[in-house]
């Protein structure tokens, strides 16, 4: 089977695509597959060692645009829909799986106008503008989860999970000791989001003595600011400063968060499966942009039980929420366990069902 894949914008829309062609080739079936999207986010370097051949489609986001960019957007838009003609008829696929974000618009559009199927698959609670698109086209939908089908066409929507890597399939002593913590240390993990997140940086450094004092602060700061990180960690008392590690990428992320006592991150694509898969309990800050779709993230996961839900006004309480959540331990399992039961272990499993069906059919 020939599979194209199709994601842009974020890494919490790329690895839903990995984690499916993961569990494809897992089934042992012949699979050749080849990834359409934008390059301007990190896009290629975040499907390089996944065996996947990487076509550049441009591609634009369109909400919220003045009138000049808007046209810029849409000129774009059209030029990578051209693109992924030509790439999509060398290549011939079978199905195209597209996993959302701006980036996978343009590979859609031209994947159905070559009349092939299209299975679209929603990581978020509400369907941001390019899955609202895309859904007219889909073949077939695919929700991670179920609070998300009042806002699809009932008649082509499925809910299947979200695909998560192999590594949150890592028990969390194992996990500890490929990162050489021991088993009773406190664990605090800090990430903004592939690109980062400022405001969420500087109200961990705000706090960073304290949180130290607390609890090894491992921190995705982002990498633009990797500089400030290295700073805050000088200007910490030498007895705490081994207690804090920034880095501004951290490829080794589902080791972390199995690891983890808990987290501090943005409401993206992928707390929906990652943070179930992991059973880590969270404090999470959901971004405004984007027309807000991190807000319904968040809510929905803190309805399960497994996260706090603090908007980007009142940063100023983070550290009370994150010192309070450390010294809970019961609260803190009682998180772990509704963020297990909030997921779908098999995901990924379910997805390359859908498209070997829909592939077939």
């Amino acid at each position: 089977m020939r599979i194209a894949l199709a994601a842009g914008g974020t890494a919490g829309h790329i690895f839903p695509a990995l984690a499916t062609l993961g569990a494809l080739r897992a089934a042992g079936d012949p699979i050749e597959a080849r990834f359409f999207g934008p390059d301007n986010r990190g896009e290629r370097a975040l499907v390089q060692g996944h065996d996947v051949p990487f076509e550049t489609v441009p591609a634009a986001p369109l909400r919220g645009r003045s009138p000049l960019a808007l046209a810029r957007g849409l000129a774009r838009t059209a030029l990578g829909v051209a693109t992924a003609l030509r790439s999509l008829r060398r290549f011939r696929p079978n199905v195209m799986l597209s996993t959302g974000g701006y980036g996978s618009f343009p590979p859609s559009v031209a994947a159905r106008m070559l009349r092939l199927p299209l299975v679209v698959f929603l990581p978020d609670v509400e369907p941001g503008l390019a899955v609202r698109a895309e859904s007219r086209l889909a073949t077939l939908i695919a929700a991670a989860t179920e609070a998300a089908l009042p806002q699809l066409p009932a008649e082509k929507t499925v809910v299947s999970g979200y695909p998560v890597r192999d590594a949150f399939a890592t028990a969390r002593e194992d996990a500890r000791e490929a990162l050489g913590w021991s088993n009773d240390e406190r664990v605090l993990l800090v990430a903004g989001a592939t690109q980062g997140a400022q405001v969420i940086n500087r109200a961990v450094w705000g706090a960073l003595p304290r949180l130290c004092e607390a609890a090894r602060v491992v921190h995705i700061t982002g990498p633009t600011a990797s500089g400030e990180a290295t700073s805050e960690r000088k200007e910490l008392p030498e007895s705490l400063r081994e207690r804090y590690e920034p880095a501004p990428f951290r490829e080794d992320l589902p080791t972390l968060m199995v690891a983890a006592d808990l987290a501090v991150m943005r409401a993206g694509a992928s707390t929906l499966g990652e943070l179930p898969a992991a059973g880590l309990p969270a404090i999470l800050v959901p971004g405004t942009f984007a027309g807000g779709h991190q807000r319904a993230n968040a809510r929905w996961l803190a309805d399960q039980g497994a996260a706090v839900v603090l908007e980007e006004p009142d940063l100023g309480k983070l550290e009370g929420h994150v010192l309070d959540l450390l010294n809970d331990d019961e609260g803190r399992g009682a998180m772990a366990e509704a963020a297990r039961a909030a997921g779908h272990a098999d995901g990924a499993e379910r997805l390359a069902a859908i498209l070997r069906e829909v592939a077939t059919t």
